[in-house]
């Protein structure tokens, strides 16, 4: 009877560690080279207003090998955005611009705006990922700091992105204005959410924009509550990776790395303002840390969101 019980155990525990290998070899192998775009369609323009075509980026995590991620990255300017949000860690590694600029170089000319998350400013380090179900992550002492005027010159001048780092501003979409305005990694504490009421008051001094987007990093809901008192109409953010690990069929994430309901760390829903239901877009983005290159049940993505008039 022992002996029947000890292969018995001994059959369950090869089960399930081929079952975790298999899941392993997937999540590495696979799934991370699975790149996908979620559309949407939101109406939230005014009546009688031309669609507008918004392509949310995010995490791209960049590393100078990644050929694979930049093809698909260029291969999105076929999908002829009218606008481009990006949401922060472009680079993954110390020479990561270089393929920034081939991923990104064939939407020269489409209007974008930007803001930063932290490894837009320093390279990532390895991490114990169970550490993420005690909390958020914190920064480490030895970080190496990233070229980051080379990449905010890249984004700002070369492509014309709007820097809504701590900042408003202002585009024409479709002969339509847009304002825009954003804060810096909230996850490091750089937002400095103080100066977004001047800023905004700045931008608004002359009426008739269709539309206020809020842009953040890491979807803190500090961030996200101001940026709603503030009058944003739609929100984007990225950071959470949408778990990057996940439970099959599961609404929910496991980890954010940030104080956002589980639920709402990937996709599109609605943030809860003083009343307000305000449209929330947090992009599972397009790449991962060097030092965690797996994706399981959470495919890295863009998302292609199109608005439409309130007709």
């Amino acid at each position: 009877m022992t002996s029947r019980r000890t292969r018995t155990a001994l059959t369950a525990l090869a089960a399930v560690g081929a079952v975790g290998a298999s899941a392993a070899v997937w999540g590495i192998g696979v799934e991370r080279f699975l790149f996908t775009v979620r559309e949407h369609s939101l109406r939230v323009l005014p009546p009688g207003s031309p669609p507008i075509r918004v392509l949310h980026v995010s995490d791209a995590h960049m590393a100078p090998w990644q050929h694979r991620k930049q093809e698909w990255m260029a291969g999105l300017a076929a999908l002829h955005p009218d606008l481009v949000v990006n949401t922060g860690d472009n680079l993954g590694h110390a020479d990561g611009l270089a393929g920034i600029r081939r991923a990104f170089d064939p939407l020269r000319g489409v209007p974008g705006v930007f803001v930063h998350g932290s490894n837009d400013l320093s390279a990532p380090s390895p991490r114990n990922p169970l550490r993420y179900f005690t909390g958020p992550s914190r920064s480490k002492p030895r970080e190496v700091p990233l070229d980051t005027d080379a990449l905010d010159a890249y984004l700002r001048d070369e492509l014309g992105w709007l820097d809504l780092n701590n900042a408003a501003g202002s585009l024409s979409i479709a002969g339509m204005r847009i304002d825009a305005f954003g804060v810096s990694d909230a996850h490091r504490g750089w937002d400095d959410l103080d100066v977004l009421p001047a800023a905004l008051e700045a931008v608004r001094e002359n009426d008739g924009a269709v539309l206020t987007i809020g842009v953040t990093h890491a979807p803190y809901r500090r961030v996200l509550d101001a940026f709603g008192a503030l009058g944003a109409d739609m929100l984007f953010a990225g950071h959470t990776h949408g778990g990057q690990v996940r439970i099959p069929g599961s609404p929910s994430a496991l980890v954010a790395n940030c104080d956002i309901p589980l639920d709402q760390a990937r996709g599109l829903s609605k943030w809860i303002q003083d009343g307000r239901h305000v449209p929330l877009n947090v992009s599972a983005g397009i790449g991962h840390s060097i030092y965690a290159p797996v994706r399981f049940a959470c495919r890295p993505e863009a998302s292609m969101i199109t608005l439409t008039s309130r007709d």
